[in-house]
C-alpha cells in the first residue's frame, strides 16, 4: 500500500515495551540518492540520551494505529548513525522543490509524496501546478519512473504533463494513494441461461 508523507506526519510511534505511544513523527528525512525515507524526526518521550531520530530499519510495522517499534531505545541521535548524519547535513527536503521537464517546462512545486509501506521508498510526487495551469488542473501526480534527476533545488522529469497524464490513464493509474499495482480479481461472468424446474422436466 502507498502512504502519503503528509499522512505520516503527526502519526504516533508506539512502543511494544511501553505498551503505548512514546513519541510523534514530526518530519521525514529523505535520501536524495535513492529517494527513500531513511529516518523520521520525533517529538515526545525519546531515549535517555536525547536521541529523537527513528531509523526506518527499526520499525516493526506500520498500521492504522501508528508506527510500531520495540522500545524507546530505538531512537538515535545523528551522530549514532553515520548515514543519517550525512543526509541531514545535505539539508535536503523533497517538499517545496521545483519540478521541471527535461525541456525546461515548469510544472510546479512538490507539496506531497507517497511511499511504500514496506521500505518507505518514494513512489509518487504530488505537484501543485503553476498559477496559470493550476486554475483548471491544480495538482499533478507524477510516478517515480518519470523522475530523471534530483538536484538541490529541483526535480527533473522525463516528459511533459500531457504525456504523464496520458501514460497514467493508459496504465490505469489511480492517483488516490491506493496501490496501483495491486490487481483485483474480476467477478466471474454470469451464466447466459439458467434452467427452470419446468425446463428440466421437459428433458
Amino acid at each position: 500500500m502507498l502512504i502519503a508523507n503528509s499522512k505520516l506526519m503527526n502519526s504516533p510511534i508506539l512502543s511494544m515495551q511501553d505498551s503505548g505511544r512514546v513519541a510523534t513523527i514530526t518530519n521525514s528525512i529523505v535520501n536524495p540518492d535513492n529517494l527513500k525515507i531513511i529516518a523520521f524526526r520525533a517529538y515526545g518521550a525519546v531515549n535517555k540520551d536525547g536521541g529523537n531520530l527513528l531509523d526506518v530499519r527499526s520499525i516493526r510495522e506500520y498500521s492504522k494505529l501508528g508506527i510500531v517499534i520495540d522500545s524507546r531505545d530505538e531512537f538515535v541521535s545523528p551522530d549514532d548513525v553515520v548515514k543519517i548524519k550525512k543526509v541531514i547535513e545535505l539539508n535536503f527536503n523533497l517538499i517545496g522543490l521545483k519540478v521541471v521537464t527535461k525541456k525546461g517546462t515548469k510544472l510546479g512545486k512538490i507539496i506531497d509524496f507517497t511511499v511504500t509501506e514496506d521500505n518507505f521508498s518514494v513512489q509518487q510526487i504530488i505537484v501543485k501546478r503553476t498559477a496559470i495551469k493550476g486554475f483548471m488542473d491544480p495538482e499533478l501526480v507524477i510516478p517515480r519512473v518519470e523522475i530523471a534527476e534530483v538536484t538541490d533545488d529541483k526535480v527533473i522529469v522525463k516528459n511533459e504533463a500531457k504525456t504523464i497524464k496520458e501514460r497514467a490513464l493508459k496504465e490505469d493509474f489511480v492517483p488516490n494513494f491506493v496501490n496501483p499495482f495491486r490487481k483485483t480479481e474480476e467477478p466471474a461472468p454470469a451464466p447466459s441461461h439458467i434452467e427452470t424446474p419446468a425446463e428440466e422436466d421437459k428433458q
